[in-house]
């Protein structure tokens, strides 16, 4: 077998013929029918003014060899009369955390606050068309966690916190589409992902372990350093390992640990709003089509600089997407976007942010660890303060950001519950409004048309991730003050994205079993 980079044009990505051909000329084969291949690997290089499909293939001499590919199979126990351990969290943390247990052969018992993906739908309509924020069941709480409703992208490449291609064969093996194997920016859709995650409580349950949705986690009890039962708004569990993967939403989980004196730290966040283009403005910028090719998918961009010191960059970028209403409590407003599977949405957007630290909320010192959380809700009230007690959002054309100015009108918007005009340049953080308005100068000289006419700001873009990290020691992966409590994924600051929190609760889940079974190995 060998390795073999090559390139198409979009419009030969479907030809065998044309594959065939690429790859004998890469190889120096006369013949392109005397060998097989697999791609395992796909791109878009669209530097030059033609746009090509970049690959990687697996190429084999013989059609019979392909199959000695390797592929990881999961091998599922029935747990059902097993040892117990509670994971709290049905996100992709909690989710990925309970197959591991049930492949080691330990029974998940999941609690989670919301409901499940299909009972969820209908809060996540009373948010986008009433304006009524259920606290327990919305864009970032509930069956899947917060990535099921917003997009469902899977950008991360690096296999730091565990096995990339264990996660993405699991979520093949429950509906996703085997492409994302071989995407370098795959991408599943939030009118999939629902899907996929009832298929993943269907194996959970299948195999012995337990899901109880609508239980809220309301207390723990902790003896001599030992976590020994978890109350909910229903029963209390008799518990010697926890799983917490509660999300970085989860505000009253980092109370309650606080107040039981459980060591927190705050972790730098970053905090901004979402910026949203025409697609076409973006498709013309990074592909130089207008309209693009049919076998291109939607544009995006990734895009940073560095302001006094501080990062300033996209994050969580949409093409063909849309703006949602992702507030956890009533009184706040929080921007995130989304895209559905075919991301033909006419509209582009991304959040912009930029790093925040202590000097930027020095008034909240005394809250210590929590002082970031409490400046993030700050500025989300204040910005829900603005409008008319409703989900509408504040918003202004990027140009009359930059020259400090209110916009007098507002383009269309994807954001369904609506927009009106505010002058963000004076009602964000002033630091925050500084750094980001020199952001968009800069990325206006190195990107044409960033800074186009239609080009709105929403805002806030404020959860892209926990301004709060739960400890945990590095061999063990547990609480340092509380054994048999082991914090998880995104909301214990330990991952960033759908891929990240479901590799760490692969990666937890092995070290309680290690703990169980008394292995003092690294997890």
């Amino acid at each position: 077998m060998q390795l073999v980079d090559y390139r198409l044009l979009p419009e030969e990505i479907d030809d065998d013929a044309a594959h065939r051909k690429a790859l004998a000329e890469q190889l120096e084969l006369k013949d392109p029918h005397s060998f097989d291949y697999k791609i395992i690997r796909r791109n878009i290089d669209a530097r030059a003014r033609n746009v090509y499909f970049v690959f990687r293939a697996e190429v084999f001499k013989e059609a019979a060899s392909s199959s000695s590919s390797i592929s990881i199979e999961f091998n599922y126990k029935n747990v059902s009369d097993a040892k117990q351990v509670h994971v709290i969290g049905a996100g992709p943390c909690g989710y990925f955390a309970a197959l591991k247990l049930i492949e080691l052969g330990l029974k998940p018992i999941v609690i989670e606050r919301g409901k499940d993906v299909r009972d969820r739908r209908r809060d996540l309509k009373s948010i986008q068309q009433d304006g009524i924020v259920n606290p327990d069941s919305n864009y970032c709480f509930g069956e899947g966690g917060a990535g099921t409703y917003s997009d469902g992208k899977l950008y991360t490449r690096s296999d730091k916190r565990g096995s990339i291609q264990s996660v993405l064969n699991i979520l093949v093996d429950h509906g996703a589409d085997p492409e994302i194997v071989i995407d370098v920016h795959p991408h599943i859709g939030s009118n999939r992902l629902p899907e996929i995650v009832a298929n993943i409580r269907k194996t959970i349950l299948k195999f012995g372990g337990e899901i109880h949705f609508n239980t809220k986690l309301q207390d723990l009890e902790i003896e001599n350093q030992l976590v020994k039962k978890i109350i909910t708004n229903h029963t209390t569990y008799d518990c010697s390992d926890v799983i917490l993967a509660t999300g970085h939403s989860a505000r009253d989980i980092f109370e309650l640990l606080n107040t039981k004196n459980c060591s927190l730290s705050y972790k730098p966040f970053a905090l901004g709003v979402r910026i949203e283009h025409p697609q076409q403005v973006i498709d013309q910028i990074q592909y130089k089509q207008n309209p693009r090719h049919a076998k291109l998918p939607a544009a995006s961009y990734s895009i940073s600089c560095q302001i006094d010191g501080n990062g300033v960059f996209s994050f969580c970028m949409c093409p063909g997407g849309l703006i949602v209403p992702a507030a956890t409590a009533p009184g706040e407003l929080v921007m995130n976007g989304m895209s559905l599977s075919r991301r033909d949405s006419p509209f582009a957007n991304s959040g912009f942010v930029c790093t925040v630290d202590a000097s930027d909320f020095k008034k909240h010192a005394h809250y210590h660890a929590l002082q970031g959380m409490y400046f993030q809700k700050e500025v989300e009230q204040k910005m829900f303060g603005l409008g008319d007690g409703s989900q509408k959002a504040p918003a202004q054309r990027l140009v009359d950001f930059i020259k400090k100015r209110k916009s007098l009108d507002l383009p269309d918007c994807s954001y369904i519950p609506g927009i009106f005009p505010a002058s963000l340049h004076t009602e964000l953080p002033n630091a925050i409004s500084d750094r980001l308005r020199n952001a968009f100068i800069y990325f206006g000289e190195r990107m044409s048309q960033f800074l186009h006419p239609d080009a709105i700001m929403v805002s806030p873009e404020s959860r892209t991730s926990s301004p709060v990290k739960i400890p945990r020691d590095q061999q063990s992966l547990m609480h340092p003050d509380i054994k048999g409590l082991f914090p998880a994924g995104e909301g214990a600051g330990y991952a960033g994205g759908i891929l990240s929190a479901a590799m760490d609760g692969q990666r937890v889940a092995q070290a309680v079993y290690n703990k169980i079974n008394g292995k003092l190995v690294n997890a």
